[in-house]
C-alpha cells in the first residue's frame, strides 16, 4: 500500500512535468486522432504497475470518463469519455528503497469513446504518443488495429482493462 500512496503523489507532478501540451502545437496521430488539449490536468481514475516491462502507469479522464467511474457507469462507458494512460519506467526512489516511483517517460496512450464513429474499433479511438516529444506512434491509420487487437479480449469489459480505483 505504501509504494502506491508513494506513486500516486509523485504522478501528480510527474505527469504535469512531462506532458505539457503547449497552446497552437496540436499534432496528429496517422488515423486523424489528436492530444486533447490539457489532459495533463485531468484526474486519476487509476494508478497501475506492469512488472512484465517495469512500469508505471496512471491513468487520467476527462470530466465525462470521471463521471462514469465515479458513478460506475463504465460498461459501456459513454460516448465522449477519453482516458489518457500515462507511462513511465519504474525505478526505485533514491531515499527510500522500498518506495517505487517514477522515472523516465515512455509514451501516452488514449483512448477516446464514440460509438458511431468509430464503430470498427469497437466505438473506440487509439492514439499513442512517444516519448517527451510526443511523437506520433504508428506509420499509418492500421495501427489502430493493432490497439483494437490487443483490447479484444477485453469486449465484455467495453475493450478496457482498467478498473477504477476506489476514491473515498
Amino acid at each position: 500500500m505504501k509504494r502506491f500512496i508513494v506513486m500516486i503523489v509523485m504522478l501528480g507532478v510527474s505527469g504535469a512535468f512531462f506532458c505539457q501540451t503547449k497552446p497552437g502545437s496540436a499534432k496528429v496521430a496517422p488515423n486523424g486522432q489528436s492530444i486533447p488539449e490539457g489532459f495533463e490536468n485531468w484526474r486519476l481514475i487509476a494508478p497501475s504497475m506492469r512488472s512484465d516491462n517495469n512500469t508505471i502507469r496512471a491513468v487520467l479522464g476527462n470530466d465525462a470518463a470521471i463521471e462514469a467511474a465515479r458513478t460506475g457507469r463504465t460498461n459501456p462507458w459513454p460516448d465522449g469519455a477519453i482516458m489518457a494512460k500515462l507511462v513511465w519506467k519504474a525505478r526505485f526512489h533514491e531515499a527510500w528503497a522500498t518506495a517505487t516511483i517514477p522515472g523516465d517517460f515512455v509514451h501516452v496512450e488514449f483512448m477516446e469513446k464514440n460509438s458511431k464513429r468509430l464503430a470498427q474499433t469497437g466505438g473506440w479511438g487509439f492514439s499513442r504518443w512517444l516519448g517527451k516529444e510526443l511523437k506520433p506512434y504508428g506509420k499509418d491509420a492500421d495501427f489502430a488495429k493493432e490497439c483494437f487487437g490487443c483490447h479484444t479480449p477485453r469486449k465484455s469489459s467495453d475493450y478496457v482493462f482498467t478498473f477504477p480505483a476506489v476514491i473515498p
